[in-house]
């Protein structure tokens, strides 16, 4: 008998064609034998070399309790409570267990906001790990702590602790992981971060030109100066309005300069000490360059619109240096006039408080004032930020809050006065227009700013309105309360519809969560 040798390559030209076409009896079979015998005559291939043993990690092991706790937060992957638990175990120095390592990079990588902490807490063998799977490759892109930034000398041929070139993630990262790169970087040298922009600034996209741009803010000065006047004159409008902005955040840049310029042109003090405000009736070339749009693009007037645009950007101390230099006349109760005090003589220049109660005219009031928030904001002045919300006080009903709701005059302020301002704000008018505000107040919360939460998921219970329409704050209020208000919340939630006790409860249960958590790392 004779034996008809088929090889693997007719098998698959059998099956290509289709037994329709070329009649193969027992195809599938015969391919099954022919795999069998492929696979067993195969020969195995060397096996690859061990890894390097994982590196010595010196820091004190997890407490029993708070291993167990971080396990169960990364298998609910705890969007509340993991963050806190991380940046506390980072900030005392505690291990994470090698078995729990895995998981952690895992919730890492899908968690961008935990990766520094993560990567802290899982230290050198955290690091090790990352070399062998490709899929924690972000890991080796992160610096490292100082305390595993030298790891013994046989793990630091397998593991390096940074990148072989410090600027590889810049070169091959992903584009959120350059951004983080460049930010870093501007804030430990601002001079080398923007060497390192400039090195591929022609090449990038515009999307990502604009967030490059705007992590400069990160360290800005003079010495950027250059560079964003240049960006001034760059092909994409939201490059070109970035650079402006960020132009008019130095006090001192030529673009500032101009601006202050712009002001003498359009505003003037009267016989009364009054502002007189004449908006421009163009746009012109130089104002487009500095990044003020030809057109409203709010739905606003172009006069009103423009107006707003210089004041944000204009030096806010070039608005006492107008009033004290016009040397104008203020009216006395009898209907005389008197001069102003010389500010050369007086050495006094005039307040935020003066400055606005000059811009009392209805006329281009609320134009003044929105661009004075904007500029408060931008250039980190807390007298003015305080000023303006000094005309809102506890956010009473009235004038808007210039610049739309509080939170980023509020962002400009000290913590605790940011804290009272929100209290105040909270006892008066409630929970509805409060979450913006919360989120700018550190947590935990002090005992004034606390109370008035209560107060008002209290009363808020107790009208009957829906307890989702106040998840926001309740979200805020679950990471930011002090652990010892749960007894009160119980209290609340005795009392509450099902509804709102349900929800209360929960929050209960995750401060005193927190409580155990907390007390665990200790």
């Amino acid at each position: 008998m004779t034996t008809i040798r088929v090889t693997w390559t007719d098998l698959v030209e059998d099956a290509l064609l289709g037994t329709n076409r070329r009649p193969s009896p027992d195809l599938l079979d015969r391919a099954a034998a022919a795999t069998l015998a492929r696979r067993g005559g195969l020969r195995p291939a060397p096996a690859p070399p061990l890894p390097v043993p994982a590196p010595q990690d010196d820091r004190p092991p997890l407490p029993e309790a708070a291993a167990r706790r971080l396990a169960a937060l990364l298998a609910e992957n705890s969007s509340e409570l993991l963050p806190q638990w991380l940046a506390t175990a980072r900030a005392r120095g505690f291990a994470a267990p090698a078995e729990l390592l895995p998981a952690l990079l895992d919730t890492a990588r899908q968690r961008s906001d935990l990766r520094g902490d993560a990567v802290a807490v899982a230290g050198p063998r955290g690091r090790w790990l990352a070399a062998l799977n490709p899929e924690w490759r972000y890991v080796l892109r992160i610096a490292a702590p100082q305390s595993d930034a030298t790891p013994s000398a046989p793990a630091a041929a397998a593991v390096p602790p940074d990148p072989p070139n410090p600027d590889a993630v810049w070169q091959e990262g992903l584009f959120a992981e350059r951004v983080t790169h460049l930010t870093r970087l501007r804030r430990v040298d601002p001079a080398a971060g923007l060497t390192l922009l400039r090195s591929t600034w022609a090449t990038e996209r515009a999307e990502d030109r604009l967030l490059f741009l705007d992590a400069l803010q990160d360290g800005l000065c003079l010495e950027d100066e250059p560079f964003l006047e240049a960006a001034l004159s760059d092909r994409a409008k939201n490059v070109r309005a970035t650079a402006a902005e960020l132009l008019s955040t130095l006090p001192g840049s030529a673009l500032a300069t101009r601006m202050a310029e712009r002001v003498r042109h359009s505003v003037a003090v009267g016989p009364d000490g009054a502002l007189e405000v004449e908006p421009p009736s163009a746009c012109d070339a130089s104002m487009q360059r500095d990044g003020i749009a030809a057109t409203s693009p709010t739905g606003r007037g172009d006069r009103a619109f423009w107006l707003g645009e210089i004041v944000a950007a204009a030096p806010l101390s070039c608005w006492s240096a107008l009033i004290d230099a016009a040397g104008t006349t203020t009216a006395t109760s009898t209907g005389t006039s008197t001069p102003a005090p010389d500010p050369e003589r007086s050495g006094t220049t005039s307040t935020p408080e003066q400055i606005l109660d000059r811009a009392a005219a209805p006329q281009w009031s609320d134009e003044l004032r929105e661009g004075w928030a904007r500029a408060a904001v931008r250039q980190h002045d807390a007298a003015w930020a305080r000023a303006l919300l000094a005309e809102h006080p506890d956010g009473a009903v009235g004038r808007a809050v210039p610049g739309g709701a509080p939170s980023r005059l509020l962002s400009v302020l000290p913590g605790a006065e940011r804290a009272s301002w929100t209290a105040r704000f909270v006892a008066r008018q409630g929970l509805a227009d409060a979450f913006q505000l919360l989120v700018t107040c550190a947590a935990p919360w002090p005992e004034d700013l606390s109370g008035a939460v209560l107060d008002a998921l209290a009363k808020a219970a107790d009208a009957g309105s829906y307890p989702w329409s106040h998840s926001g704050v309740l979200g805020v209020a679950e990471r930011s309360l002090p652990c010892s208000a749960a007894a009160r919340i119980d209290e609340l939630a005795a009392g509450a519809s099902s509804a709102w006790a349900e929800v209360l409860t929960r929050l209960s249960s995750t401060l005193r969560t927190r409580e155990a958590m907390l007390a665990e790392l200790a």
